[in-house]
């Protein structure tokens, strides 16, 4: 019933901004916090963003903090990865993750390739 569709990826420079977007269905954003998550070829996939249910709370990965906000559009459904000072560390597959409240199943979307180019 939840799905989640991630996109806005791409090739970017060094320095340069990106934004991603996730369109979710199938669920309320009330109960369910949203994160970005990011893997690498051969790295763990670790989160990097999380806004919690309410909107009011956010929570960042010590490698992206200030550079990185995540964001909501109740109206549109969709969640956003604003990425700014992107560098080559940042070069990722980013996935769009909804977490129930109850601390119920996690789901995932697809991801979207983000490239930073040296």
């Amino acid at each position: 019933q939840v799905q989640l569709v991630e996109s806005g990826g791409g090739l970017v420079q060094s320095g340069g901004s990106l934004r991603l977007s996730c369109a979710a269905s199938g669920l309320a954003f009330d109960w369910y916090d949203m994160s970005w998550y990011r893997q690498a070829p051969g790295k763990q996939r670790d989160m990097v963003a999380r806004l919690s249910s309410s909107g009011e709370t956010t929570n960042y990965a010590d490698s992206v903090k200030g550079r990185f906000t995540i964001s909501r559009d109740i109206a549109k459904k969709t969640v956003y990865l604003q990425m700014t000072s992107l560098n080559s560390d940042d070069t990722a597959r980013y996935y769009c993750s909804a977490i129930p409240t109850n601390r119920g199943f996690q789901h995932w979307g697809q991801g979207t390739q983000v490239t930073v180019s040296s």
